[in-house]
């Protein structure tokens, strides 16, 4: 059990901080090269990293493209009404109020443990507009009242995989419910070869949204490794020139697929359902060497 951020305050070095949640064994581990910055681990696969100093950095390679489908998911600035599934060490919705003050956002985030942890060791801003609750995605986003979300992001892991219930069509409905018209939906999904996961998902959001885009690794997508890959949806068209510029220009670029290219890519795959959904691939012990 590591010591509080209060006993910590007067050292030089920031020391790691390990307790177990209800997902498992939660470690923050302090960024040598940032002084105020934390890598969240659960189970030692990587969940978050946020800058306190610098809340608008983000330094996971899927998170950084999330923070493009933010910036561009209304006008530059202005205030967002968003709901995060999954919270973490809260990055994105620390993003969304360093980015757009006086934004309303709610947070999901089943793991009451970890939300504790967070909170003790790594305080939001008192002034951002950020309500977090300990329930289930699912059960969370039902309580969205009809149309009150800019911008719903999904990014739920459970022992590294995305629980099955969050992976179907009855699922994508909820999130088109709470969605306003122009809304976006964004998700953080992962798999490896032989995609069949991402393209079962593509395929499902199809099925909800006529407007998609898929940003990822080159590598990932030509089924070379196992990665993540976030999945942008909406009733109206998507800013796809920008966000591939956008992808293109990280220091880990990504690939921007979209349009006939995107419904070639799914290779025939099915929408899931609830009766059919299963939980997304465990990834290989060697994701996190």
């Amino acid at each position: 059990m590591g010591k509080s951020r209060n006993a910590r305050r007067g050292r030089a070095a920031a020391e790691a901080v390990a307790e177990n949640v209800d997902g498992g064994l939660a470690e923050l581990i302090p960024d040598r090269e940032r002084s105020r910055a934390w890598t969240l681990l659960i189970d030692g696969a990587p969940q978050s990293h946020v800058d306190l100093d610098d809340p608008a950095y983000l330094s996971f390679e899927y998170q950084r493209r999330l923070g493009h489908v933010i910036d561009l998911a209304v006008p530059p600035g202005k205030p967002v009404q968003a709901v995060h599934l999954g919270g973490g060490a809260l990055t994105l919705a620390r993003y969304v109020a360093a980015t757009r003050p006086r934004s309303t956002q709610q947070v999901v985030e089943k793991d009451a443990g970890l939300v504790q942890l967070v909170r003790r060791e790594l305080p939001l801003d008192p002034g951002a507009r950020i309500r977090v609750r300990s329930a289930d995605a699912r059960a969370g986003l039902a309580k969205v009242p009809d149309g009150w979300a800019q911008l719903v992001v999904a990014d739920v892991f459970s022992g590294a995989r995305t629980p099955a219930h969050l992976t179907s069509t009855e699922f994508l409905d909820e999130v088109r419910r709470a969605l306003a018209p122009g809304g976006v939906y964004a998700a953080n999904l992962a798999d490896g070869p032989p995609l069949a996961h991402l393209r079962g998902q593509i395929a499902t959001a199809a099925d909800r949204f006529p407007e998609l885009a898929l940003v990822a690794d080159p590598a990932v997508l030509r089924g070379k490794r196992f990665g993540n890959a976030v999945l942008v949806a909406s009733d109206h068209p998507l800013p796809v020139a920008e966000l591939t510029r956008r992808a293109a220009s990280d220091p880990h670029p990504a690939r921007v697929e979209h349009g006939r290219a995107l419904t070639d890519f799914t290779g025939g795959a099915v929408p899931v359902t609830d009766a059919a959904a299963v939980a997304s691939p465990a990834p290989p012990p060697s994701v996190f060497k």
